[in-house]
């Protein structure tokens, strides 16, 4: 879950790591360190904290090299340290790791009857002395396989998930990195070269890259690349052409990276479904499951975490709603220990913004071998679960800096809505009018989000009132009800409040018990097949003492009888709203948070791409 990033060429590696530290600081910012290659010696700073702490330490006390690495960390073994913030350094290894070693005690053990001591509580420093233990340096001057030796054979005995980058005084002129279920991205350009956790930290720099396969090694000099297999035979590699802008990583005037990717969500949504519409038609250019293939479909699983895992629950909706396949959703991390009811008639559904969740591509390598159909949904080209996925869904939702997932959630919920339209249209479950009826109103769509972000004003105007409150509650029905819990986990990652997201007929079933006047209850209620239960949630909220918060249809006049906060939101199909009433609540979120005081782009505890599990 942490970032890793390193360089090799002609120019200071410095500057070139810290500014793609920061570009990765979304992954994890407990810590953080770089270790270059000085005059023949390792240089190592490490500092506790963000980027400009260690930015600052560089500044009082600078130092320089063409070669190095650097890390920024969200811990998993040993707290946040200097001794275990990365690089760690064993001997003349100096190695950046993202994963965990899940035998890492048993190696530790044996190491230290070797006499070997250790200085942090990780399970990273293991692999730095493993490597230090197999390292021959005068191999480096014979054969030049010194370095990358070592690497092979400490990775022979790890058991887990890495990506490692490794760099020695004694082999001086070259960077070995190495990959298992965890990304690592080599940017390629003139005698020099870039290494990430992500290509957006390198996109200023490079666009050609070329993307590790799990058990792959690599040696980079400035001469080039050679990459490795399992077998420790050479690997020949595609070249990859970045499309991202880097502009587009930049904040563009907003205030905060989420404060404008909410505001990048009309043409996110137009950038997901542009291209896939055509005269009416939906056309899937990396998936295809058409006819009797779609027929033999009988049972589908969506699977996802956090933010991703409401889009799928929202899915289910629109998939059984329009195909009528049955429509199991799954956490990921929950789905491959459960085993599932996965065979050849099985097609599962995979969402990550990043592409890199761990949990998420171990759900879609089981479903595999049970021979299930897969499909992606992902915002990352190339990432590693498009890559393994028979089938995938770029959203084209661009960069999302911010921690907390925005754009990325709806832009998902679009390809989640033209692939059940996609799907009825394959099984005859509705005709070509209606194909063409459905899409016709996700290409409205994006002109009525712009409408609902007129409510930004208000809604800023909402949290002044209610930004020091213990809780939320939040309700929903139908389709809206995972919309209700995507609105309450942004108030508990954005503003830290303990929030709760119900279906609005199960509030009396418990959740009921919370209700007073300093709980506010934020009710959907538009007015769709639902509508009715929805006025009755607000009574019984009123009913005891309960403060209510109301996203209503525009026109409605029944709600303002009955509720003193009420926003409204422009009228779409059933299906449709939870992208629409989505937006409002990332507001609420957004501007709580911000009158608290708090980092809206940073949250506390949480990284943007889980790749440990």
């Amino acid at each position: 879950m942490s970032g890793i990033v390193g360089y090799i060429g002609g120019q200071n590696a410095v500057p070139i790591l810290l500014d793609t530290l920061k570009r990765l600081e979304y992954r994890g910012y407990d810590s953080t360190g770089i270790a270059v290659i000085q005059n023949s010696a390792l240089v190592s700073r490490k500092k506790v904290g963000n980027i400009e702490i260690l930015k600052e330490s560089l500044r009082n006390e600078p130092f320089g090299g063409n070669i190095g690495i650097g890390h920024t960390r969200w811990a998993t073994h040993g707290k946040p340290t200097e001794e275990n913030a990365h690089p760690h350094i064993a001997g003349k290894i100096a190695i950046v790791h993202n994963g965990i070693v899940e035998n890492y005690l048993a190696l530790k053990e044996s190491l230290l009857k070797d006499g070997r001591s250790f200085v942090s509580e990780t399970d990273t420093e293991v692999i730095a002395h493993l490597i230090d233990k197999y390292f021959d340096p005068s191999a480096s001057s014979g054969t030049g396989s010194g370095l990358e030796t070592a690497v092979q054979k400490a990775i022979s005995e790890i058991s887990g998930t890495y990506a490692l980058c490794v760099i020695s005084p004694s082999d001086p002129d070259k960077i070995v990195i190495a990959r298992n279920e965890n990304p690592i991205v080599i940017g390629l350009g003139r005698g020099e070269f870039f290494i990430a956790s992500d290509a957006t930290a390198i996109l200023s720099y490079v666009k050609d890259v070329l993307f590790l396969d799990d058990g792959e090694v690599a040696v980079i000099k400035k001469e080039g690349v050679q990459v490795y297999d399992k077998s420790s035979r050479p690997a020949a590699k595609n070249i990859r052409r970045l499309g991202l802008n880097p502009i587009m990583m930049e904040k563009g005037g907003y205030r905060h990276f989420i404060l404008k990717e909410i505001f990048e969500q009309p043409r996110a949504i137009w950038d997901t479904i542009r291209g896939r519409v055509s005269g009416g038609d939906i056309v899937f250019e990396d998936f295809r499951l058409e006819g009797s293939e779609a027929g033999r479909i009988k049972k589908i699983f969506i699977t996802g975490c956090g933010t991703s895992w409401h889009a799928g629950l929202i899915g289910k909706f629109m998939i059984e709603g329009l195909s009528r396949i049955p429509v199991d959703v799954d956490i990921s991390s929950e789905l491959r220990y459960r085993n599932p009811i996965i065979d050849s008639e099985t097609l599962l559904i995979a969402i990550s913004e990043s592409g890199e969740t761990v949990d998420t591509i171990a759900a879609l390598r089981e479903a595999k071998k049970r021979g299930a159909k897969t499909v992606a949904i992902c915002n990352t080209v190339e990432s590693s679960l498009s890559r393994e996925s028979d089938g995938k869904i770029d959203i084209h939702a661009g960069p999302e800096i911010s921690v907390a997932s925005t754009k990325t959630f709806t832009a998902s919920l679009s390809a989640l809505y033209i692939l059940a339209v996609y799907l009825a249209k394959q099984r005859g479950a509705i005709g070509k009018s209606e194909e063409a009826e459905r899409v016709k109103g996700i290409i409205a769509l994006t002109g009525k989000i712009e409408d609902a972000m007129g409510l930004e004003e208000e809604i800023e105007g909402l949290s002044k009132i209610f930004y020091e409150k213990r809780g939320f509650l939040y309700l929903g029905r139908g389709i809206n009800y995972p919309a209700a819990l995507e609105g309450a986990m942004k108030m508990k990652e954005l503003a830290y409040i303990y929030a709760e997201g119900y279906s609005g007929g199960e509030m009396k079933h418990g959740p009921i018990a919370l209700i007073d006047e300093n709980t506010p209850v934020i009710i959907l209620a538009p007015q769709n097949s639902l509508y009715e239960k929805s006025l009755i949630d607000i009574e019984e909220v009123k009913a005891r003492n309960g403060v209510v918060i109301v996203f209503a249809t525009e026109g409605d006049t029944e709600v303002a009888k009955r509720a003193r906060h009420v926003l409204y939101i422009p009228h779409v199909p059933e299906l449709l709203t939870p992208i629409l009433y989505s937006i409002p609540l990332q507001f609420l979120a957004y501007y709580v948070a911000l009158r608290r005081g708090l980092n809206v782009d940073r949250p506390r505890n949480l990284a943007k791409s889980v790749t440990v599990e």
